[in-house]
């Protein structure tokens, strides 16, 4: 059946998304495991995967923690000066987050407020995968002896020339990259009338990727005997249950980033 033309962009969305849920279904479930498998390692040893993204790639970093359905053992890294969007313009505006994020040397000064260990592992989130900041921080968590795993539009990232002076590009300094399968450009709807596409589509693959891998590092723990803490409501566990879990979950975090903060 054939919707009817006003809502045929709407559709085509849809449709997109259901697109790229498919051919993250049919290639990346293998990166994905291994990236579960590495994470799930860490978090066993009360080590961190650590979580970094610029720009709209930070709800990626939110979606995997905390939120309902999330568990302790993700430690989210993000800057307000590249991430906060809602101002627009003026102070706090997108033209002076979109020339932050560009800059080589910020990605250092950052990790410079943390405590790694070797056995972390850094997760990082980026659809172009050339931006200055986050090839920044690949390097920097490469140097300290963690696995990388870069979370990237790759068909898209690819395309793009390298805007680091190192040359490199975070799909060439990950030891792990995993595609969200978003199209170059991101946007996936033609409409008639408009000059480029509308609609992005990264994350919508953003999520399946880092909800896969969730299920996956939770089911491994549970098979090591290190069930995670994971957050419910009170119409899943009833009220005083689930604020207990709440608290508890919460202590867990803090009990593995005070180590991070040097606490």
């Amino acid at each position: 059946m054939n919707p009817p033309s006003s809502l045929k962009p709407a559709f085509d969305y849809l449709d997109g998304c259901e697109a790229i849920l498919r051919r993250v279904r049919q290639t990346q479930m293998e990166r994905i495991a291994t990236a579960a498998e590495w994470c799930a390692d860490a978090i066993a040893r009360r080590g961190l995967v650590h979580l970094f993204g610029n720009g709209h790639s930070r709800m990626a970093v939110e979606e995997m923690w905390p939120r309902y359905g999330s568990f302790p053992g993700f430690h989210p890294i993000v800057e307000l000066s590249m991430t906060y969007h809602t101002q627009v313009v003026g102070a706090n505006g997108q033209r002076q987050a979109m020339w932050i994020e560009r800059q080589e040397g910020l990605g250092e000064v950052i990790l410079r407020n943390f405590v790694f260990r070797d056995y972390d592992v850094m997760m990082v989130f980026s659809t172009s995968g050339n931006n200055g900041v986050v090839v920044d921080v690949a390097l920097g968590a490469k140097r300290r002896g963690m696995r990388v795993v870069a979370v990237i539009a790759e068909e898209y990232a690819r395309l793009l020339p390298p805007g680091h002076s190192s040359g490199k590009r975070l799909h060439e300094i990950a030891d792990l990259v995993i595609d969200n399968c978003a199209l170059p450009g991101d946007a996936m709807v033609e409409v008639p009338g408009v000059d480029v596409p509308v609609g992005p589509g990264s994350t919508i693959g953003n999520t399946a990727v880092v909800n896969a891998i969730k299920v996956l590092v939770a089911a491994e723990l549970a098979r090591r005997g290190q069930p995670p803490l994971v957050l419910a409501g009170a119409w899943k566990m009833g009220p005083e249950a689930s604020a207990q879990r709440f608290e508890d979950a919460y202590d867990d975090h803090r009990d593995r980033v005070k180590v991070v903060y040097g606490g």
